[in-house]
């Protein structure tokens, strides 16, 4: 087993987040997580958004590099996405996409998959214009801040999403909790939080790197979602079926909740 003590940390460490792009969520021939990382949560946050009645003002989302697919089914329902990063390279990256930059990463692989699953698929407007349009703000936080945006403070949120973030920024089950109270102090009361994470792992590969991820399971998050006061309405896990060594996970998991008033 690899000395997990040598790994970086995301949010301490130089991150490159175009390689993550490019090794985790492109379209290229031998990228291996279509299926597990791009078509699997299209699908589950398709389900979570259309029947879980989600919905309102204000999103935030804070989640892993610069990815956006996971945000294709939250542009139609909520009229202004709110972004948070932890380091200025995946702000610059975002900004690119955002700003429709020469040398922006390429998204149109994933805003199909979203397409095929509409119903008005070949009249449906431009997803990633929409999606472009509803990213009001990318804004940079500090995770030690009581305020993690701090000197801005942030609206209440309806809904907060955290696609494979909080894994790779807690050491341990303390680190996690921890963080998970800042998020949900970002809601209004009721709001709503999905969390999308990788079960059973313990590293991330990211060009040379071995990044740092927190191994829990699924009971583990039910438990700490109840204890931070959430009522869970929608859980998945799908198991692994990539074949690649870049990342060690077993499963995905997409849990969706609200916070009692």
């Amino acid at each position: 087993m690899m000395d997990s003590s040598t790994h970086k940390l995301y949010h301490v460490h130089d991150f490159d987040s175009r390689q993550c792009l490019e090794n985790y969520f492109s379209d290229k021939p031998d990228m291996a997580f279509g299926d597990d990382v791009l078509k699997s949560t299209i699908d589950n946050l398709r389900q979570v958004f259309t029947v879980g009645h989600i919905n309102g003002d204000i999103l935030i989302d804070l989640s892993l590099s610069s990815i956006v697919h996971h945000l294709y089914s939250a542009c139609e329902f909520f009229k202004n996405i709110i972004v948070l990063k932890v380091n200025n390279r995946c702000i610059m990256e975002l900004k690119r996409w955002v700003d429709e930059r020469t040398g922006a990463f390429y998204w149109g692989h994933t805003s199909a998959l979203h397409q095929e699953k509409e119903e008005n698929s070949d009249q449906c407007q431009d997803q990633e214009a929409k999606l472009r349009s509803a990213i009001q703000h990318v804004v940079k936080y500090d995770l030690e801040k009581e305020n993690m945006t701090d000197p801005l403070v942030l609206p209440p949120a309806d809904c907060v999403i955290s696609n494979c973030l909080l894994e790779i920024i807690s050491k341990d089950q303390d680190d996690y909790i921890r963080y998970l109270r800042k998020f949900s102090r970002l809601l209004k009361p009721g709001g709503h939080l999905i969390i999308i994470g990788a079960l059973g792992t313990t590293y991330f590969t990211v060009g040379k790197d071995k990044f740092h991820v927190f191994t829990y399971d699924e009971d583990f998050v039910r438990k700490a979602l109840g204890g931070e006061g959430f009522i869970i309405d929608y859980c998945n896990v799908k198991e692994r079926t990539a074949v690649s060594d870049l990342i060690d996970y077993k499963a995905v998991i997409y849990i969706a909740a609200h916070k009692k008033k």
